[in-house]
């Protein structure tokens, strides 16, 4: 016979978990919106737009975006920033009950990071097939071999985060190409110039 009152806990726990992961689903969300208006940051200086974030107990401690060009330097990858900000915010290189989220899967450098600053959750939005390091080339996050694994969660705002990315891409190659045609007419202006004397 089925107890009533042990069916009822058992709803009620079911019930609890699935509003858990809604709250958990909104709140990746809204993170990762905040992620990707660093990521606008960057396309302001001209760089590839990766924004990140990282929390602790509901508030942004570190933010951070892509500054390579800007800076000359190539760790100025959006989650080192982020990483350097939070260090200082906590007080400690340790940033055990943070999570991070990223628009752009984390390459090997920021993945080594991750992991050597005991972030326990990464939260990414696009997926990089060129250099992701955390499950897409190679999984350093969660690599059992280390002393320390990362959780991830992949796919939040994946096509907010792509198409910010391709957005990006298919301007560039556009600026490119006018700039390539654009010195290319200046060389045969030149050349026309030069031959007429």
């Amino acid at each position: 016979m089925l107890n009533p009152g042990m069916l009822q806990e058992q709803f009620f726990m079911a019930d609890k978990n699935l509003s858990d992961e809604l709250l958990r689903e909104k709140l990746d969300k809204k993170y990762m919106k905040a992620a990707l208006a660093q990521a606008r940051k960057a396309i302001d200086l001209g760089e590839v737009p990766i924004g990140c974030v990282i929390v602790y107990e509901g508030k942004i401690i570190g933010r951070g975006y892509n500054r390579r060009n800007t800076d000359k330097s190539v760790l100025c990858h959006a989650e080192i920033t982020a990483i350097k900000k939070a260090c200082k915010k906590m007080g400690d290189w340790r940033l055990e009950d943070c999570t991070l989220y990223v628009t752009l899967e984390p390459c090997q450098m920021c993945a080594g990071a991750i992991v050597q600053s005991r972030i326990p959750r990464v939260v990414m939005g696009a997926l990089s097939p060129k250099a992701g390091s955390g499950g897409t080339v190679i999984n350093i996050l969660d690599n059992p071999e280390f002393n320390h694994q990362v959780e991830i969660t992949k796919g939040v705002l994946e096509e907010d985060c792509s198409a910010i990315l391709k957005e990006f891409f298919t301007e560039l190659r556009k600026r490119n190409k006018a700039e390539k045609e654009a010195k290319k007419a200046a060389m045969a202006l030149e050349e026309s110039e030069s031959s007429d004397l």
